[in-house]
Order: C-alpha cells, then structure tokens, then sequence
C-alpha cells in the first residue's frame, strides 16, 4: 500500500517542475535579447479567473511540457498589490486589469492570449 500511496505525488510532480520566475521589465529585455521565448503571466490573488487558469491549464502537464520542448522561460507577475512595474506592462498593451497573458515568441511581437485559457491556447501560442 505504502507505494500506491507515494505514486500520488510523484504522478503530479511533473505538472509543477517549472518554476516561473518573477516578472521584471529588465529580464523580459534581457531575455528577449538572447532570442529566448517568454510566456508571461500577469496575476494576482484576488483574481479567481487568474487561479482558475493556473489551476486547469498552466499547471497541467501537457503544458509545463510543451513550454520544456519550447525552451520557453515562464515568467509571473503578482499584481496583488498593483506593483507599479506590472501596471506600467498592462499600460504598454492598453490594458488595465487581470488576467492578463502574453507570449513573447523569439524574435517576434508579443502575442495576447484571451483572458480565459484552455491548454489548446496556450500550446498553439507556443507554434507562433
């Protein structure tokens, strides 16, 4: 029994590997520069369709793997406390609220993703 019960969090393991690392306009530059592709996640805890998206779809396997395959760096900003550095972000695509989603493809525009996500979204963003 005690391996059934250890197969639990092992299965869902690989669903939260990919830390995200946190939103700076300074990184985003730097890592725009190098060619590298960015998903960027602009959130907050007050924000249940932000929770809800990253509850069915960012943290699900298929797309903590696809980013993986991608070499895509997932980058997060918490606007919990409207940061000054995440408002001026949302200003720069003329928005002004969350949930907010942009994919930055290597050496391309960003794209925006609509603010409810599903796995299809998000991977099909990724083929840009």
């Amino acid at each position: 029994m005690a391996a059934l019960h250890g197969a639990g969090p092992v299965a869902a393991a690989p669903a939260q590997s990919m830390q995200a690392e946190p939103y700076s306009a300074e990184r985003l530059a730097a890592l725009r520069a190098e060619g590298k592709p960015v998903f960027v996640n602009m959130t907050a805890a007050w924000c249940i369709t932000c929770l809800v998206n990253e509850r069915t779809t960012l943290s699900t396997a298929a797309v903590q793997q696809a980013m993986r395959e991608r070499g895509v760096v997932y980058m997060k900003g918490d606007w919990t406390n409207r940061d000054p550095a995440i408002t001026a972000f949302l200003q720069s695509f003329q928005r002004d609220g969350l949930p907010f989603y942009a994919f930055y493809p290597a050496r391309k525009e960003p794209v925006v993703l609509p603010p409810v996500l599903t796995q299809a979204i998000v991977t099909e963003s990724f083929e840009q």
